[in-house]
């Protein structure tokens, strides 16, 4: 399978129409006993991990989870999935619960690189941005018995034949695919002839790392850390610009090629929110950001904080659209 190209765009309509009519997300804001602000409490706090179990972003929102429900935000908050064409089918459910104050999305530099690949309907213009919560590196792994004994080993097997190699990821267009498209170009290697596997979630791309249907993978560090340090995956090289403390595995940098790329994740909620709504949930998250659980949870999981918040967040998530949307034309992607 050759790098995966952008979806037609008539199929990807089709998706993000089926999925606005499915059942509503959560109910009105307003009401319950959840602490706020202005005025307005949080009832059932609701976080949509828009892909399948298993990956970063379900692994992000499944701790915000637990630390929301430790610093009381709400009465009860809740994750669900709504998996497929790189989070843009639950972008376009986030966009059609215009006023849902009580619903969160996680998003991430995937899901910018997917609603250019996708030709999405919706972008994350059309959404509330509310908080960047972490940065993390990506990380190159093949299965424990692999001939591929480091980076070197790999790229000299894309030199020779770059179809050979066969590499597990994420959603066509998302950091993933941007890290071994940007590492072949450094190498010397036609991006576009990469065979780049796409799946909708990490859990997915871990089980054919190991069950051999593919000789190699990316993700963020965090989804694969468990099964390096068990042995089952060898580490080739991890994308932070300087090695990182506690983690033995060389950089893409140490490893001859100059090259260094970081992920994010944030939140964002649907678009029409009274700025109290909005305000509600910048503060619930930012007491999220503040609990003990959480600080351990980005320890654990190797994310770098970089909190922002509403209107520096917007900046930022702007940035991020021209950047990848330079990248992707480049590598042949959009």
């Amino acid at each position: 399978m050759r790098i995966r190209r952008s979806r037609p765009a008539a199929f990807v309509a089709a998706a993000c129409a089926l999925a606005l009519t499915l059942a509503g997300c959560g109910g009105a804001a307003g009401g319950g006993s959840g602490e706020g602000s202005g005025g307005v409490a949080l009832d059932r706090l609701r976080i949509m991990a828009p892909a399948s179990p298993g990956g970063g972003w379900d692994l992000t929102s499944r701790t915000a989870q637990q630390s929301m429900e430790k610093a009381g935000v709400a009465d009860t908050v809740e994750v669900f999935n709504v998996p497929g064409a790189g989070g843009t089918i639950g972008l376009s459910r986030l966009a059609g619960e215009r006023g849902n104050g009580n619903l969160l999305m996680t998003t991430g530099l995937v899901m910018v690189g997917a609603v250019q690949t996708n030709d999405s309907r919706h972008t994350l213009r059309d959404v509330t941005p509310i908080a960047r919560l972490t940065s993390a590196y990506e990380v190159i792994v093949v299965p424990a018995d692999s001939p591929y004994k480091n980076l070197g080993d790999l790229i000299a097997a894309w030199k020779k034949d770059p179809g050979s190699v066969a590499i597990a990821g994420g959603s066509a267009g998302g950091v993933d695919q941007i890290l071994a498209g940007l590492l072949a170009q450094k190498a010397g290697v036609d991006p576009t002839k990469v065979n780049y596997v796409a799946f909708s979630g990490g859990g997915q791309s871990l089980a054919a790392i190991l069950g051999g249907k593919v000789d190699a993978g990316i993700s963020g560090l965090a989804e694969y850390i468990g099964q390096i340090k068990a042995g089952k995956l060898r580490a080739l090289a991890v994308s932070s610009p300087t090695p990182m403390e506690g983690i033995d595995i060389p950089t893409i940098k140490q490893a001859g090629v100059d090259l260094s790329l970081a992920n994010w994740r944030g939140f964002v909620a649907p678009p029409g929110l009274k700025p109290d709504e909005k305000q509600a949930l910048i503060q619930a998250v930012e007491k999220m950001h503040g609990t003990e659980q959480w600080q351990q949870a980005l320890e654990k999981n190797n994310w770098k904080d970089s909190f922002t918040t509403g209107e520096e967040f917007k900046a930022f998530l702007d940035g991020e659209r021209k950047q990848v949307t330079s990248v992707l034309k480049d590598l042949g992607l959009a």
